[in-house]
């Protein structure tokens, strides 16, 4: 079974910044698809961003394009998102996730990754 773990979350005043870091101990984990989620309260999981195997490509919502970034090193197993120029409407708990099937694109629905962390939270204040 694959485990992410998610670390990074927390307060932050609304122009803020937040790196959040997703490690796995998986084997394969240079081989994943990786991408990170959030849900806030009363609203669906929505996608945020995600990066292919080799950081190769990337893909964005709209909403953080150019403020977020994301980013991995599979010699630490780890994904990276940094969070710049944080807005209240970000205020949600973040899900990182892996994707084991290969792809040229990087997905956006959730159902195309395969395995979750357990989500860290984040909260941007006015």
């Amino acid at each position: 079974q694959v485990q992410l773990v998610e670390s990074g979350g927390g307060a932050v005043q609304a122009g803020g910044s937040l790196r959040l870091s997703c490690t796995t101990s998986a084997r394969t984990f240079s081989s994943f698809i990786m991408g990170w989620f959030r849900q806030a309260p009363g609203k669906e999981r929505e996608f945020v961003a995600g990066i292919s195997y080799g950081n190769s490509r990337t893909n964005y919502a709209d909403s953080v394009k150019d403020r977020f970034t994301i980013s991995r090193d599979n010699t630490k197993n780890t994904v990276y998102l940094q969070a710049s120029s944080l807005k209240p409407e970000d205020t949600a708990v973040y899900y990182c996730a892996a994707g084991q099937t290969y792809r040229i694109y990087v997905p956006r629905k959730p159902e195309d990754y395969d395995y979750w962390g357990q989500g860290t939270q984040v909260t941007v204040t006015s």
